[in-house]
């Protein structure tokens, strides 16, 4: 794909934004720091070497290469989004009965191991063969196929709970998916999604890995703000129960771009939210259309 975007110009926009977020009641030894590391990356006194794979360009992935070369190291990268978005899903989990479960989207199958240790019996459907080998491995009870979010190979009303993580992001529209998710769960039953941000995407745009031999590389994440969510939820016939927005909790990638700027990323991100989760239910009767009355109203 053609898409790439250069670590120089990241590096320079995380620091900005940490300016513009500390312009006004921000320490002012900080703020002359992050002036003079702009002045450093965009002249050669700083030198490229200081940056991230020496400040190259990054190759956009399609989601099947990306998630190829991403199953080798998913399970092994920290990251601030699983750190935050677990002890929220896991809250809800704790509160549902065991039954049958779809984990969509699984990769390697974080959520199936969450839901096969609460007793539900598990299905999980990803695109690629790569992600679902290395969640086979870790859920061997589990029944792992092939499949898109947008077409998943299941049954009408055939669970009791569908969870589905930070994969929404990688698609240009969230409602396809949701009507799947809300097809599959029987009335009555649970969904949950997890999506990142839209501040994230929108301020941020990808997030980086390691490809290869040591090449930096992403998948295209898309701005899904929460009024979409809503339109597609409401489309779906699907109730919201709550929506939370956890918070960035410091965590910075180790050997990425942000670690080489930790103070200005930590300032960047402080006190946002990075993470978004939905809590929905589809009604156990579904809702009546409303009868518009003969002078026009309802």
């Amino acid at each position: 794909m053609s898409g790439e975007f250069r670590v120089r110009e990241l590096v320079l926009g995380i620091e900005g934004l940490a300016l513009l977020r500390n312009a006004v009641d921000g320490d002012e030894a900080f703020l002359r720091e992050r002036v003079e590391d702009i002045r450093r990356f965009v002249s050669a006194e700083y030198g490229e070497e200081k940056l991230p794979d020496g400040g190259a360009t990054v190759s956009e992935l399609d989601a099947a290469r990306g998630y190829e070369a991403w199953s080798a190291v998913y399970d092994s990268l920290p990251s601030s989004y699983i750190e935050v978005e677990e002890p929220v899903v896991g809250r809800i989990l704790d509160g549902l009965a065991p039954g049958v479960a779809l984990d969509a989207a699984c990769g390697t199958g974080r959520q199936t191991r969450a839901l096969v240790g609460r007793g539900h019996r598990v299905i999980g459907v990803d695109q690629s063969p790569h992600m679902l080998e290395k969640a086979g491995e870790r859920s061997p009870q589990a029944d792992l196929r092939i499949g898109h979010l947008e077409r998943l190979p299941l049954d009408d009303d055939s669970v009791d709970l569908a969870v589905c993580s930070l994969a929404m992001t990688h698609l240009p529209d969230v409602t396809p998916a949701v009507a799947e998710l809300a097809r599959v769960v029987r009335p009555g039953g649970r969904i949950m999604v997890t999506d990142m941000h839209p501040f994230v995407i929108a301020l941020q745009g990808q997030c980086l890995f390691v490809s290869g031999a040591e090449e930096l590389a992403f998948v295209r994440n898309h701005v899904h703000l929460l009024s979409h969510y809503l339109e597609a939820f409401a489309a779906a016939g699907l109730r919201v129960r709550a929506c939370h927005e956890p918070l960035f909790n410091g965590r910075l990638a180790p050997g990425g771009y942000e670690e080489a700027i930790g103070d200005a990323a930590r300032a960047a991100w402080d006190g946002l939210p990075i993470v978004v989760v939905w809590d929905v239910e589809v009604p156990a009767v579904p809702a009546v259309p409303a009868v518009p009355s003969q002078d026009g109203g309802v």
